[in-house]
């Protein structure tokens, strides 16, 4: 009724399938930043995957195909730019790549009403909950060959696993970083060709503290329950009480990164260990945009897609992820400057690789 040739999903992830099915039948495009939400194994959940993140939109790929229209998934930043790092990292820098291995970190502080550092999620607590707190899944090359398909590869660990402390660039510094749930994990071993795929993510001790503690007490349950004749879910009760992750900007200050940490056997048939990243300043996104650093980062993504797309530079079929599309145009869009491009530089730098898993647990 309305003409909409693409639609961007922006909201909780909860509703990504009654979008995705609903945009299938009217005849447009989609686009979304998180995926359908998984399922633990019921016996086995910290060793084995089950329904994992996308499982539900993937098992429709070819009702998209079949109607020509393109689903565009996992388009924010995390997942979504360091897809099309690790896209990039494949084309121009490795010749074999280890490792594609997702590092999120920051040193972002939130002050309160009364002017002392306080506790604020940078974005939705629900989600924060849901994807910290669920196993974290983890693909291998030698298990998917193990198996005799590519779903063999994939495999889950108990939360915060493998922890290792990652320096984070352009004055962030060093900050310890742990698997997490993610559908970049999902998404890559589809399109690249990797030994590994992880997502570590620097949650802090105070975020993994919180998270604990609310599993322990099951606040992080999403099974409604009756309160004083009210029935109300214990996880939309925390989400509630906390600031709204898009109103703290003014009360936020310092940077947070995106990036992708890339191990591997470089163009020079060299060793090579390579971060490719993306830093965003709150107090820059706050003066230029009126939105916070974490906001900002994730919304400017899916709107250099959409330009891509509008522009016939990116174009498809079926359910794809941002790995499957040419990296050049989105990186060049995203740093040309203003009015060209959208002004926001990524970085690359060479740093020291991280301790494999087995070095971890050894320690």
């Amino acid at each position: 009724s309305t003409g909409a040739t693409h639609v961007l999903n922006a909201v909780d992830p909860r509703f990504v399938m009654p979008i995705f099915t609903g945009t299938l039948a009217a005849g447009a495009s989609y686009l979304d930043m998180a995926m359908s939400l998984s399922q633990r194994h019921p016996v086995k959940p910290f060793e084995l995957a089950h329904v994992k993140l996308g499982d539900e939109q993937f098992a429709m790929a070819e009702q998209w195909s079949a109607a020509d229209q393109l689903a565009l998934v996992g388009i924010g930043v995390e997942p979504g730019l360091s897809d099309i790092f690790a896209r990039y990292a494949q084309d121009n820098l490795f010749s074999e790549i280890d490792e594609l291995g997702t590092r999120d970190g920051a040193n972002l502080a939130y002050y309160g009403p009364d002017g002392e550092e306080a506790f604020a999620p940078g974005f939705s607590m629900w989600t924060i909950i849901e994807e910290c707190l669920n196993p974290p899944v983890v693909w291998e090359k030698a298990r998917a060959e193990a198996g005799g398909s590519m779903e063999a590869g994939f495999f889950t660990l108990p939360p915060f696993s493998e922890p290792e402390v990652f320096d984070f660039p352009e004055g962030i510094g060093p900050v310890e970083c742990v698997q997490v749930e993610h559908e970049e994990v999902l998404l890559m071993p589809r399109w690249l060709d990797a030994k590994r795929v992880t997502f570590k993510y620097g949650l802090g001790e105070q975020m993994i503290s919180i998270l604990k503690t609310l599993h322990a007490l099951g606040l992080d349950s999403t099974e409604p329950i009756t309160v004083k004749g009210v029935r109300v879910a214990p996880r939309d009760v925390v989400a509630a009480v906390l600031p709204d992750p898009a109103t703290i900007g003014p009360q936020l200050s310092g940077k947070t990164c995106a990036g992708m940490h890339v191990t591997g056997i470089g163009t020079d048939a060299q060793p090579r260990s390579t971060y490719l990243y993306h830093v965003v300043d709150n107090e820059e996104t706050m003066r230029e945009y009126g939105a916070q650093c974490v906001v900002w980062q994730t919304a400017i993504n899916p709107i250099v897609a959409l330009e891509l797309l509008a522009a016939g530079t990116w174009s498809g079929s079926g359910v794809l992820g941002p790995e499957a599309f040419a990296a050049e145009p989105f990186l060049d869009l995203l740093s040309a400057p203003k009015p060209v491009g959208y002004g926001s530089p990524w970085g690359l730098q060479e740093v020291p690789p991280a301790p494999s898993s087995r070095e971890v647990i050894a320690e």
